[in-house]
């Protein structure tokens, strides 16, 4: 089935059917993985899923479809339910595709840097480099790195204020 999220998929399907009177519980596990864009860099982005799926089929008059039950015609001998794998897949495919924070393509991420909107103040493009240089230092510093991320300047003069009253000055007290 076409997708226009969904580029390429490696699915296993287990279908367990159980005929009790005249309904079959069918019951669906797929596991495997979904081969997505990136939202943030473009890149392919391999989604683990793990999903189950139950639905009760019988035959009826007419088709007809509900959450728990599918009535189909009696005069139907079969069931595609490729269109149930389709559903149950895509459903648990998460709603933001992005890699792991530092696991993007860099060259995207310079490019995006570079050609983001200029008409934001100084202030917010501050701290939109420091999150991409984070993100950028996340990919390339070792992970027994204990060196402090850099700090937003609004919240260390919060901190001298907090260390003032700790410290026992006072502050102004009508």
């Amino acid at each position: 089935m076409e997708s226009a999220d969904i580029h390429d998929a490696d699915l296993s399907v287990k279908l367990t059917v159980t005929h009790k009177h005249d309904i079959y519980d069918l019951a669906f596990h797929v596991t495997g993985t979904v081969t997505l864009i990136c939202d943030r860099c473009l890149d392919d982005l391999i989604q683990p899923i793990d999903a189950s799926y139950e639905i009760a089929v019988k035959y009826g008059d007419d088709y007809s479809e509900t959450d728990e039950l599918l009535i189909i015609p009696e005069s139907d001998n079969y069931l595609n339910v490729s269109y149930i794998i389709y559903d149950t897949a895509s459903l648990a495919i998460p709603v933001k595709h992005v890699h792991p924070l530092g696991k993007c393509n860099r060259a995207m991420s310079a490019l995006l840097r570079k050609h983001r909107a200029t008409k934001v103040d100084d202030e917010d493009a501050e701290l939109t480099d420091q999150l991409i240089d984070e993100m950028d230092s996340m990919d390339s510093a070792p992970d027994d790195s204990q060196e402090e991320a850099p700090t937003d300047s609004r919240w260390d003069a919060l901190k001298k204020l907090s260390t003032k009253e700790s410290d026992g000055s006072e502050t102004d007290k009508e």
